[in-house]
């Protein structure tokens, strides 16, 4: 992850004062570190990564960064098996930076979990260039294209795509 985009998640955390985040794909921790600091103090991080070592390293990550066990709780599992177990509008910002093949399916679960003003984050929708390129792409990019047009066309959603990293497309729900 880029510094910016550690920067603008952050940032985007503050602005809606988030007490709850959804985060999908856990990784080595590098993104949760940056949405807890911009999270309120007394917020909780919920992150979903289907690989129980990711998210062991990112419990080493937060406590190496000074933040309490309360602050995350970590639920392994693929996202969209665990998604639906997660309270309706109790989330104020979802951060999605898992499986680009199940963007679309990442959407209309953060519709659900998300409050009215909050934010939903897609991350790396560029794909290094390729979803504005001409010519036949992977079935990733496509699926980030459609991701794109469903955010960009929906009633529900204000969008913006931050051209930080490879891409933050980021949408508040009205």
């Amino acid at each position: 992850m880029s510094p910016g985009t550690g920067a603008a998640l952050r940032l985007l955390a503050a602005s809606v004062d988030a007490k709850a985040v959804a985060e999908i794909g856990t990784g080595c921790g590098v993104s949760g570190i940056h949405l807890l600091h911009g999270m309120r103090p007394d917020g909780v991080l919920t992150t979903v990564d289907p690989e129980p070592e990711h998210q062991q390293f990112a419990r080493q990550a937060f406590r190496a960064s000074g933040f309490a066990s309360n602050r995350a709780r970590f639920i392994p599992g693929r996202a969209l098996d665990v998604l639906p177990r997660l309270a309706d509008a109790g989330y104020d910002l979802v951060f999605c930076d898992g499986d680009r093949l199940e963007f679309l399916d990442y959407l209309a679960e953060s519709l659900r979990l998300l409050r009215p003003g909050g934010l939903v984050v897609f991350e790396g929708v560029f794909a290094n260039g390729r979803t504005v390129d001409s010519g036949p792409q992977p079935t990733e990019v496509i699926r980030i294209r459609e991701l794109l047009r469903a955010v960009r066309e929906s009633q529900e959603l204000v969008p913006s795509l931050l051209p930080v990293g490879d891409g933050l497309l980021c949408a508040v729900k009205r």
